[in-house]
């Protein structure tokens, strides 16, 4: 018997998800993180879980991981110290950038300026140049690069970056680069833009490649490390880490390519709720995932989730595949204040993180923070038990939330009240992100709450969004982990080609994508997927003719053999609607060609629950009734054992559901529907 792991590292705590791969049985277990080394979790949790299956941990044959090492490393400014190459006369690249308008008038005395990932001393510049037409214009001069590439090894740097101009378009001369860089600096990693990003605009391929470069060392290191640590219980062990896009790449693509690892975490989650969706029969829905330190939004439309070519950490952005998430600093932990200047509450985005967390987990913690605010307020009752076996403290919670009502001049539950309102407000402005600004009606999706503080707060959000059904699947702590579990290995390959409608044939397209195909799916064989179990999707970024803006288009390359370039153009035109309400009447360009290969997807079947007899829930899942303070006032709630629902079952509100990883509040005036795949509806009641 074998079986596949997900596991998801979080702020706080780390979830893992076993799946047997012949009867789809699942086995969770969630665990502290350990924020020092996150593989020393990662271990920890596959003992926990592993132990609770009952099974030899020999038995895994694929761990698949969505992490946030390579996030982090890009927030805390800890990554390596970076060399860059650039044509000469391009020494200044990262410095002039874009130009950016951080917030309104006065944004420019609040914006203070990260420094460059690669600092100015550290770049030194090529004499040569490639033409826009891939011919060398000035040949490679490699003594003087030799020379300046000497200077630079004084420097002590511990990555190197090439970016020379048009090297999109022909990469001969940064490879010449490569080669005499790794006689002058052997051992130092080398990433190439033309390997990275080959694709147009200097600025946005070069911060990709210094960026792949400021995190490599240290996403390595990871990697070797949780990769050792796994072959030592299991040589057997293959080991894939979760891409931004929601794809999955083997450990050794991972280490050479980590810029496409920057929201590897939130991607788990987005897919996660896709696949539990869709046996759900929603197709059209808006993901809520809320952790211990953060809270994580996306939409998805027809079961396909909308990706972005640029993904945001921190100030750097940079050209890379990602899920479109909304990230805001709204989690369990976050921390809640009021500033004597204003004497207004204010929640996060400081969190208490794992260590020592919030106060009611009573390992320290001090500060009020928004899940001390739902003990208080009852909807994280005594019963209880965080990651199965961590007790909470009442007690504790209502004195870390006296300060903030003291300050407020109001009860603690008043206070809690206020807290859990603003932190759902700050949620609720990442929602209308991915909706109502990009042209999106949210009363047409459903909403998929998740996270270890996801299911608290999904049916408020709910009210807010007018988003029916929420949905609570099972396992809502561990979806995260799902997702990393059931998704597939991914990979692109892409061009730029920048050529109008007009000027373009459909045969010529043909041939280009067939090429990108070739080189997206040797990537995949190479990480061991048979090519029997391959797809590939195609892609173009396509702009009005003198645009700036440009969109990115799905489309069937079959169609494209039948007919003509209206296969892209038309879906842009929609697109363009969809986004600016309007469509222009003028010629079409394309700008990038891209061809997306994937491997298969897992294919689990959901569990299913056996049918009650009753819509009343059995009197085995009712644990209890529970004073929570709603609407202004004191209510009893009903607690239920969520192990114990059935299909068919009905609960009327105010009713809080219990299970291991997370902990549903369903509000007064609410029904919650339970499917015969085990995920809670909730809706107003009739």
């Amino acid at each position: 018997m074998t079986y596949r792991l997900g596991v998801d590292v979080g702020g706080t705590f780390t979830d893992l998800i076993l799946v047997n791969e012949s009867s789809g049985d699942i086995h969770t277990a969630k665990v502290p993180s350990t924020p020092s080394d996150s593989s020393i979790g990662v271990m920890n949790g596959i003992s926990r879980v592993c132990g609770n299956a009952g099974i030899d941990p020999k038995e895994i044959t694929q761990v698949m991981h969505g992490t946030t090492v390579a996030t982090n490393t890009v927030l805390t400014g800890s990554g390596a110290k970076v060399g860059l190459v650039t044509t000469k006369g391009y020494k200044q690249v990262l410095q002039i950038a874009r130009s950016y308008v951080p917030g309104g008038l006065g944004g420019w005395v609040i914006y203070n300026k990260s420094a460059p990932l690669a600092p100015l001393a550290c770049t030194i510049e090529a004499d040569e140049r490639m033409g826009a037409d891939g011919k060398a214009v000035r040949t490679l001069d490699t003594k003087a690069l030799k020379k300046e590439l000497e200077r630079l090894k004084g420097e002590n740097i511990e990555a190197l970056t090439v970016s020379l101009i048009n090297s999109y378009a022909n990469p001969a001369h940064e490879k010449a680069v490569e080669r005499v860089a790794k006689q002058v600096l052997p051992g130092i990693p080398i990433s190439l833009s033309s390997t990275v990003v080959p694709e147009m605009q200097e600025y946005e391929r070069t911060i990709t490649t210094v960026a792949n470069s400021f995190v490599r060392p240290k996403v390595a290191e990871y990697v070797k490390n949780l990769e050792k640590k796994l072959k030592k219980s299991n040589k057997g062990v293959q080991l894939n880490i979760l891409r931004s896009d929601g794809g999955m790449a083997s450990a050794k693509v991972a280490e050479s390519l980590p810029v496409n690892l920057l929201m590897s975490g939130p991607a788990g989650g987005v897919s996660g709720a896709v696949w539990v969706a869709r046996q759900a029969g929603f197709d059209n829905l808006l993901t809520f995932d809320m952790g211990g330190t953060s809270t994580d939004v996306a939409l998805v439309q027809d079961g396909k989730a909308q990706l972005r070519r640029e993904t945001t950490v921190g100030d750097v952005t940079v050209r890379a595949s990602s899920v479109d998430v909304r990230t805001v600093g709204a989690g369990g932990g976050s921390i809640a204040h009021v500033p004597e200047l204003t004497g207004a509450l204010r929640v996060g985005p400081d969190s208490a993180g794992a260590e020592p967390g919030p106060a009611a987990y009573n390992k320290g913690g001090t500060l009020p923070t928004v899940t001390d605010a739902n003990v208080v307020l009852g909807y994280l009752p005594s019963e209880v038990r965080l990651g199965g076996d961590m007790e909470i403290r009442k007690d504790l919670a209502e004195k870390a939330i006296k300060p903030v009502a003291k300050a407020l001049g109001i009860s603690v539950k008043r206070a809690a009240a206020g807290i859990i309102d603003i932190v759902n407000e700050n949620m609720y402005g990442a929602l209308r992100l991915v909706s109502v600004e990009q042209g999106y009606d949210p009363r047409d999706f459903a909403l998929i709450g998740f996270g270890g503080a996801g299911p608290l707060h999904a049916n408020a959000l709910g009210k807010l969004m007018n988003s029916w059904p929420v949905i609570i699947p099972p396992g809502p702590g561990v979806l995260c982990a799902y997702g990393d579990a059931t998704t597939r290995v991914r990979d692109e390959a892409s061009r730029t080609f920048i050529r109008r409608f007009a000027d373009t044939t459909t045969d010529e397209l043909l041939k280009i994508y067939g090429k990108l195909a070739d080189q997206a799916l040797k990537t995949l064989h190479k990480q061991g997927v048979p090519p029997k179990e391959c797809t590939v999707a195609c892609q173009a970024d396509i702009r009005y003719q003198g645009q700036g803006l440009q969109l990115t288009v799905d489309f069937d390359l079959k169609a494209l053999k039948k007919g003509d370039l209206s296969v892209i153009g038309d879906p842009f035109d929609e697109m363009h609607k969809q986004l600016f309400t309007f469509a222009l009447d003028s010629d079409k360009e394309i700008v990038n060609l891209r061809a997306v290969a994937q491997g298969k997807s897992a294919e689990i079947e959901a569990r299913r629950l056996p049918k009650s007899g009753s819509r009343t829930p059995a009197a085995a899942a009712v644990i209890g009734k529970s004073t929570v303070f709603m609407e202004g006032k004191d209510m009893q709630a009903t607690l239920y054992r969520r192990d114990k629902l059935k299909a068919g079952n009905k609960i009327e509100g105010p009713a809080i559901v219990l299970e291991m990883d997370s902990t549903s509040v369903i509000l007064s005036g609410h029904t919650g529907n339970v499917d015969q795949f085990g995920n809670i509806l909730i809706a107003p009641s009739a």
